[in-house]
């Protein structure tokens, strides 16, 4: 479960922020999946990155959240708003997070090319960019996630 450490925070985003952190605080990963589930129910509707940023850096970067963490972003990067926007919120957790990863499911693939508007924004502010395509790639997103 994504909820291993004793201090870490779980968010979903698609067309909203959703905290998932007590959701996921189940020791059963089939109750914790399908409370996940429900308190996220936007999970179909596109993905809006820059606003969920913003809402993420509003609501809880003040409180310190990001303040010298390790946050990683599983995503493919497709914004459905304007990729100037992520960018913008990037810049922004960048000044705050230690460091950001960005799993991109999609750079799995030899061919694969960040070029989406949303991607491309986004990636300059990235400590890593890796692929979370198989369960062997996990090896090298969990490497980064403990790079210092």
């Amino acid at each position: 479960m994504a909820r291993g450490a004793g201090r870490a925070e779980v968010f979903t985003f698609a067309t909203r922020l959703t905290r998932l952190t007590r959701a996921l605080g189940t020791p059963h990963a089939s109750d914790a999946l399908a409370r996940a589930a429900e308190a996220a129910p936007d999970w179909h509707g596109g993905t809006r990155i820059a606003a969920a940023l913003k809402a993420f850096l509003d609501g809880y970067g003040r409180r310190g959240l990001a303040r010298g963490a390790v946050v990683v972003i599983v995503s493919d990067g497709w914004e459905t708003g304007d990729a100037a926007d992520l960018g913008e919120q990037m810049a922004r957790l960048s000044r705050l997070a230690h460091r950001i990863v960005w799993v991109n499911p999609r750079a799995g693939d030899a061919r694969y090319e960040p070029v989406a508007a949303g991607m491309a924004a986004a990636l300059p502010y990235c400590d890593a960019f890796v692929s979370g395509h198989s369960v062997a790639a996990l090896s090298r997103v969990l490497a980064e996630i403990a790079t210092g």
